[in-house]
């Protein structure tokens, strides 16, 4: 049964969303409050098997500021959190270089680091409150748009189910890749992959060279080396431990690209490395540690498909490396964007509707991917003769434009004039009779 939360009155659009991940949670939920009929479909058939995910995922102000609007979400989320204001950076063999403060931030909004899992589990909570329709265990096999009746769908064993829009976010393998682009493309290898472990903190609380990690609460950390970096923090008031750390990777992509890790392996990558990393990664239990591979896609020329019913949004339409700490932000942007874009227009004008949500989304978004690329290559290759006379610059890019931002607000407010601009686009491309 459905909770008290605010929607605006029906609008008649109906829209399946496809994946249950935080890109597609957060457009169903953004479609339910702008009063469109949601379905949400999903392979898994078990919402555990993506809650159980173990890393850490990171939320900057841009994103989080749509939880503000999701009754009580926020504030579970917050108690589950990490609870820094600052990240201190390492060289990699150990010697302290700077600390980046993040204080001045809380006026953009709330930085919301946990538990990928966890984090993913209160959001999915709220959508089942809120009465969405959620179909678990259901594997969709395609898309398809047609003119007459103007609609778009999905095939779920064999049969075609129907709706007005199509949201795509079942990540970089997503069907709907297919009806955007016309034709199937395979991701690529983006040469890198990352070992990510979560576990709790007793295997660390007794090891002398580490055990600083967790007597003072919450704490964040950075160590910078060739081609590596390793991150490691301390969550729930110091009593849970994470780490990760990208590599270079020589492996291709296959059906699967995220195994199990073992901590002998991945200390192979860290030869000279300091203590404190080292222990943190032989402190590691069995089966907690993952290697997941970074799938790097060529940058889309469109998210919307060519009768504009069906829109890619999260990873199925640009995935972030790592380092860009804006994947999961943007996602929830995308799902803030789409929903108001389709209250505005109207159920007579989806693919209207689609238009001004890509043109809304397309250059910020691959502004921000940029900055993946940028940092890694900020610390992986740091010229450490210059580090040391100017520390600041191996410092998380932290830039006010990307952080310091409301979609919901973007897109209410320059709605009307970005579609006056792809109408006046389109007049000119109209051929002259």
């Amino acid at each position: 049964m459905a909770n008290n939360s605010p929607r605006r009155p029906p609008s008649g659009i109906k829209v399946i969303v496809v994946g249950a991940g935080f890109a597609g949670l957060a457009a169903a939920i953004e479609c339910d409050r702008k009063g469109h009929s949601v379905t949400l479909f999903d392979k898994v058939d078990n919402i555990e098997e993506i809650t159980r995910i173990g890393d850490i995922i990171s939320f900057d102000p841009n994103g989080s500021v749509a939880f503000e609007r999701w009754p009580g979400v926020v504030d579970q989320m917050e108690a589950i959190a990490r609870q820094t204001k600052h990240i201190d950076l390492y060289h990699h063999q150990g010697k302290f270089v700077t600390r980046q403060d993040f204080s001045h931030e809380k006026a953009w909004g709330r930085r919301i680091n946990g538990h990928r899992g966890q984090l993913h589990n209160i959001i999915y909570r709220h959508a089942v409150d809120r009465g969405i329709d959620i179909r678990l265990g259901k594997r969709v096999e395609d898309y398809f748009e047609q003119d007459s009746p103007p609609q778009a769908g999905v095939v779920v064993n064999g049969e075609r189910i129907a709706a007005d829009v199509v949201i795509a976010a079942e990540g970089v393998r997503s069907r709907g890749r297919k009806i955007v682009l016309g034709f199937d493309e395979n991701p690529k290898s983006s040469g890198y992959a990352v070992y990510r472990a979560w576990f709790p903190a007793d295997r660390v609380r007794n090891n002398p060279v580490i055990k600083h990690l967790v007597e003072n609460g919450d704490t964040h950390q950075g160590f910078i080396g060739p081609d590596i970096h390793f991150l490691a923090s301390t969550i729930k008031n110091g009593t849970e431990v994470n780490w990760v750390f990208t590599h270079i990777d020589d492996g291709n992509i296959e059906e699967s690209w995220q195994f199990p890790g073992k901590p002998e392996e991945a200390l192979k990558y860290l030869e000279g490395w300091c203590d404190v990393v080292h222990e943190l990664v032989k402190a590691t239990p069995d089966g907690r540690l993952i290697d997941h591979k970074l799938v790097y896609r060529d940058p889309l020329p469109t998210f919307i498909s060519p009768k504009r019913r069906i829109a890619l949004i999260g990873d199925s339409a640009h995935p972030f490396l790592p380092t860009s700490i804006q994947g999961a932000s943007q996602s929830i942007e995308d799902g803030v964007v789409l929903a108001t874009c389709l209250e505005l227009s109207g159920r007579q004008n989806i693919p209207r509707a689609l238009k001004v949500y890509e043109k809304l989304r397309y250059a910020r978004v691959h502004r921000a991917q940029a900055n993946g690329p940028k940092m890694r290559e900020r610390w992986h290759k740091a010229d450490w003769n210059e580090v040391w006379k100017k520390p600041e610059m191996i410092h998380l890019i932290r830039e006010t434009w990307l952080l310091n931002f409301d979609a919901e607000k973007d897109a209410y407010d320059r709605f009307s004039s970005v579609l006056e601009e792809l109408e006046r686009d389109e007049q000119q491309i109209k051929p002259r009779l």
